[in-house]
């Protein structure tokens, strides 16, 4: 079973300074048919305008991922990490029992396009920790490259939940397959362009809910990028 998540009735913030789309509730924005899948929590699309962020704010109990898609973001946190995520960087923030940190766009002319991204862990009271990666484009055209699993593997990050976190690049009329073994489950976010995902036409900004499927057939039909979370 395929469930659609259209990009265009996710929860919409709009300030001076950020512009935001929630795919679950989150904040002011809450929906009943829509608080979570699994073990995803949050997939924040947002975009942070120049010289302007994300305050002090604190943290619990929680995976956070953060995916830089164009832009520069400057992080800084209660745990001694200060650092700068470019475009292509995923960061991992284990929110344990408890971190402070803030989020800038410092830069004075461009706005910075990200995912925020929460996942609950599998267990309470871990120690907060952090980890940051470049990943190289060009290994997930045509393919699938891992970017967060529970062991690490592949130099993937590490996230403290059974979650495998993919990304495939496709040019257009390119196809690739994703097999689910039983009793898995998947969401899938498209970042970029136009495809089909066993038959259902999706774009940019939407997510896909799978359940009960053995197979997933994704077809480009512009050059795109999608985001799996092969899920428990």
């Amino acid at each position: 079973m395929i469930t659609i998540r259209p990009g265009q009735e996710r929860g919409h913030v709009q300030l001076s300074w950020l512009d935001s789309h929630h795919t679950f509730s989150f904040g002011s924005y809450y929906d009943p048919r829509h608080v979570h899948f699994r073990e995803l929590r949050v997939i924040n699309e947002d975009i942070i305008k120049a010289g302007t962020g994300f305050g002090t704010h604190g943290h619990q109990d929680m995976e956070i991922i953060t995916y830089v898609m164009s832009g520069e973001l400057t992080h800084r946190d209660s745990i001694g990490n200060q650092a700068a995520i470019t475009a292509g960087e995923l960061q991992r923030m284990t929110a344990g029992t408890g971190i402070q940190h803030s989020e800038y766009n410092l830069s004075s002319d461009q706005a910075v396009h990200l995912l925020q991204i929460w996942i609950f862990p599998e267990q309470q009271g871990l120690e907060p920790g952090y980890e940051q990666k470049q990943f190289s484009v060009t290994e997930r055209e045509g393919k699938w490259q891992l970017l967060a699993s529970r062991d690490s593997r592949e130099g993937s990050l590490l996230i403290h939940q059974d979650v495998d976190l993919l990304a495939t690049r496709l040019s257009s009329g390119e196809t690739i397959n994703y097999s689910l073994l039983p009793n898995r489950f998947a969401w899938l976010q498209v970042t970029e362009g136009k495809l089909t995902i066993n038959g259902h036409s999706v774009e940019a900004g939407d997510g896909l809910a799978v359940s009960q499927e053995s197979e997933l057939v994704l077809q480009a039909v512009t050059d795109t990028e999608v985001l799996l979370f092969d899920l428990a």
